[in-house]
């Protein structure tokens, strides 16, 4: 995974270990994507991260999941802060890969047993993930990463 060095952003970008457990909190990412005329479409999803691998849930009858399917790059923004002292956030790039069937009826697949428990813990507060036959996963493996924490900052300020 590579993280770009912004060029003013040194102050403000994120450890390691801030960036996951930043990521790791938060509940919803925007998540952008290519449609076939080159327009970019971007949507709300629920995710987990394993401090390697951005795991999305995606409604496989979705635009995204279409558009992902001809075209598998993808930007993922995860944000936070109201106050331009507290925003903070990852912007996380690169290309999806399809794990597990599609739609997700529960077939054995190891790859995913880490991130549905995750994935059911933080959103269902189950041990197990109930499969819905709607849904499929989609793994990132960032090959950019970006973040800032304008908390460092100081001051709160423009």
């Amino acid at each position: 995974m590579a993280v770009t060095q912004q060029r003013r952003g040194r102050r403000i970008m994120m450890t390691p270990e801030e960036r996951d457990a930043f990521l790791r909190t938060r509940r919803t990412c925007r998540v952008a994507t290519v449609g076939p005329d080159g327009a970019p479409h971007v949507g709300a999803l629920w995710y987990c991260w394993d401090g390697t691998a951005l795991w999305l849930y995606s409604v496989t009858r979705s635009r995204r999941w279409a558009q992902l399917r001809r075209d598998p790059r993808i930007a993922v923004v995860v944000d936070d802060g109201v106050e331009y002292g507290e925003l903070r956030g990852v912007e996380l790039s690169g290309q999806v890969e399809f794990v597990g069937e599609a739609p997700r009826t529960g077939e054995p697949c190891s790859e995913l047993d880490a991130p549905e428990r995750e994935f059911a813990a933080k959103y269902f507060g189950m041990e197990e993930m109930p499969h819905d036959g709607r849904h499929a996963w989609l793994r990132l493996i960032p090959e950019a990463v970006v973040s800032w924490d304008f908390r460092k900052l100081g001051g709160g300020g423009q």
